[in-house]
Formats: structure tokens, sequence, C-alpha cells
């Protein structure tokens, strides 16, 4: 295994958020970015983070689809200690989601350097994000600025270069 695939094992995987509390059991509603929603559950363990750097292991959650949202019990027996973790983000490892193949999840485009068919840079991928119609990078240059570009394949992306750290895109150094 390159250093370049060891580096994306060892990322952690947003999956999810606790948006509040369901009941008087310590059950929490959350917010799953899996699908089918249910999905969050199938990994573990999930490592909450409740402020940055702070993460708690949850090895066992289970839950059910209540209503439009999904509950969650995490192993706590009151709606007061429920209440402290809304707000947390729902990560696991990357190393145990499933290994795809001619597909990758968009944590592995982090930190990805940016360059167009004439070889200029627009940085590294500092982060994406969803518009609906499609997602974006966020890259950053050497000089701080940001750039925004639509990740549509075959579009504006022509190529994504895991193992070279790189992605080759169709689009204007000024735009």
């Amino acid at each position: 295994m390159g250093n370049s695939e060891e580096a994306r094992a060892a990322r952690r995987v947003l999956l999810g958020r606790i948006v509040g509390v369901h009941g008087l059991r310590g059950e929490v509603k959350i917010e799953s970015y899996t699908e089918p929603r249910l999905a969050i559950f199938d990994y573990s363990p999930w490592l909450l983070e409740t402020a940055p750097g702070v993460v708690e292991k949850i090895g066992n959650a289970q839950g059910r689809v209540q209503g439009k949202g999904v509950v969650a019990a995490l192993g706590f027996d009151d709606r007061d200690a429920a209440a402290k973790l809304i707000g947390a983000r729902i990560f696991v490892s990357r190393s145990v989601l499933p290994e795809l193949q001619d597909e990758f999840y968009q944590e592995d485009l982090a930190g990805l350097e940016v360059v167009n068919q004439a070889g200029v840079s627009f940085g590294k991928i500092s982060h994406l994000f969803d518009t609906g119609a499609n997602l974006v990078l966020v890259t950053k240059d050497k000089d701080g600025r940001e750039h925004l570009i639509p990740y549509v394949p075959d579009v504006y992306v022509k190529a994504v270069d895991l193992d070279a750290g790189c992605i080759t895109v169709d689009w204007e150094e000024d735009f």
C-alpha cells in the first residue's frame, strides 16, 4: 500500500450529525448523510466529534426510522446526557468503509492538487460542498485565493488520479 493510500485510510469520513434528542431514555435524532439513511448503522465504531479535537468512540450504535428522521440509541440512559451530544458530528474511520472500484469517496479528494489542462495549478482542495445540482471543489492556491470549480465529470473534471494526488480540470485560470 502506497503512502497516499495509507493517508486516505487514516482519515475520518463524515456520515452525519446529531440534531436533537428523542424521548426520555437517552435516544438522539440524527441527520444521516448515507444513502439509504439507515446505512449509517452499517459502520462502526462511530467517532463523535463533540467539539474540535474532542472525539468520543461509540462502538455499537443502533437505530431506526422515526417519522421523517432517524433515531439512534448510543448507550445513554437519560435525556440530559443525550442533550449534551446535540451538534456532534458522526465520523467513521475511512478504513471501515468498503473499497470502491473505479469510484472514490468525497473525502478522498481532500488535499488533492487541482490543475487545468494547460498545467496551471488552482491549489489543493480544502473541501467540497453540494449545490443540489452538483458538487463544487473549493481549492486554495499558494496565495490563499479560493477557486470554486464544479465537480462535473467529463465536462469540467477530466481526470482524478488519487495515487498522483491530482485532479485535471477543464477550467480557465481567470474564471
